[in-house]
């Protein structure tokens, strides 16, 4: 997926424009979820990755295995680039998108920025600045595939790794150096950077250490170097983001829909279960369109029965099942034709006035039913 022009609403041909929709599919898709994301030929300067509502002890774990910016290496040591971890405030209007794009975080730093992390090519390493008082704790690699007690981890303290001459490679498992001021807080963390087959890479983890720090957070990539027009440097970049809940791996605000959907689906199956007794009950004045009433109730209750299973998934696997998702959307789409239908033919009159469509009308339902 490649962007060749700046984000203008005036700008780009159909084929770009349809790039853009598919990566904004695949982010809206992925919230709250195990993904992983691949640009290539990136020119934006500041990439939405992801937003995600954290309750106390979730984790936000993300792997940078490739980042290629594609200059020479004298270019890459003036070059800044790296991610942004900010918090979105309760009831606040201002959204990311009004931040003038010409102000990089990393020389200019908003309030907005919890913590950010500013990828040193030239010293290949890592530098996280934290801003405010905050109980985030970062550190470096992913957390394990089977989860330990919960709770945050303790940081050890190390010795920042040497970097030698040429193309030097990282130890993967090598670890940050985190100094510390006399009062015993963290002031300043490092983070290893590789770099192997001109391509760096590196992964962290950060765990939400008090109930005070629940929220939204939004996850953002920043290349400085492209935000002046005319002078942008495409580069490519592949990331896994996983962020997880104590109870799963759905956002805060995603976790309540499996029982609400659950809920919904019984009660629209209850529903239709009731209208077709009616419709046994008077059998002398049931018209067909009281019977395409009742397959409407049923079909959306299946719809939801299948959406419902597929957030049951998402939050005990962080992937839906493929399946699931196909049977809910088609079944979906059936209850959107179903509804379509019913509410065009009782508009029409047929079965209680007409049992005949005119030549009109049919026109109307040729075109519109398959555009629905």
């Amino acid at each position: 997926m490649a962007v060749s022009e700046r984000r203008g609403l005036g700008r780009g041909s159909l084929a770009e424009w349809g790039r853009r929709l598919l990566l904004l599919l695949l982010l809206g898709g992925c919230s709250g979820r195990i993904h992983r994301l691949a640009l290539t030929g990136e020119k934006r300067a500041d990439i939405p990755l992801n937003s995600f509502g954290f309750y106390a002890n979730g984790t936000l774990e993300v792997e940078l295995s490739l980042l290629r910016l594609g200059l020479q290496e004298a270019e890459e040591k003036s070059l800044l680039v790296g991610f942004s971890l900010s918090r979105v405030r309760s009831g606040s209007i201002r959204s990311y998108s009004t931040r003038d794009f010409q102000d990089c975080p990393f020389q200019k730093n908003s309030s907005n920025f919890l913590v950010l992390f500013f990828i040193n090519t030239k010293d290949l390493q890592v530098q996280v600045r934290k801003y405010g008082v905050q109980k985030l704790f970062i550190s470096p690699g992913l957390l394990p595939e089977v989860p330990s007690e919960p709770g945050p981890p303790k940081p050890e303290p190390t010795v920042t790794p040497k970097v030698n001459d040429g193309t030097t490679v990282s130890k993967a498992n090598s670890t940050p150096a985190a100094s510390q001021d006399p009062r015993g807080k963290d002031k300043d963390l490092v983070l290893s950077l590789s770099h192997l087959n001109n391509s760096y890479n590196f992964s962290f983890h950060v765990v939400i250490g008090s109930r005070a720090e629940e929220g939204q957070y939004n996850l953002n990539f920043h290349h400085c170097n492209n935000s002046v027009p005319g002078k942008e440097h495409p580069f490519d970049m592949t990331v896994m983001i996983r962020e997880k809940n104590p109870e799963g791996f759905l956002s805060a605000s995603e976790i309540p829909l499996f029982k609400l959907y659950m809920v919904m689906s019984a009660c629209f199956l209850a529903a239709g279960i009731f209208w077709v007794s009616v419709l046994c009950r008077n059998t002398f004045n049931v018209f067909k369109i009281h019977w395409l009433m009742a397959a409407l109730a049923f079909t959306k209750s299946i719809s939801l029965l299948f959406h419902s299973t597929n957030y049951y998934f998402i939050n005990s696997q962080g992937h839906p099942v493929e399946g699931l998702a196909v049977m809910h959307y088609i079944t979906r789409l059936l209850k959107g034709a179903l509804l379509f239908i019913t509410i065009a033919l009782i508009g029409s009159g047929w079965a209680f006035i007409k049992y005949v469509l005119s030549d009109k009308e049919k026109k109307v339902f040729g075109i519109v039913i398959p555009l629905q």
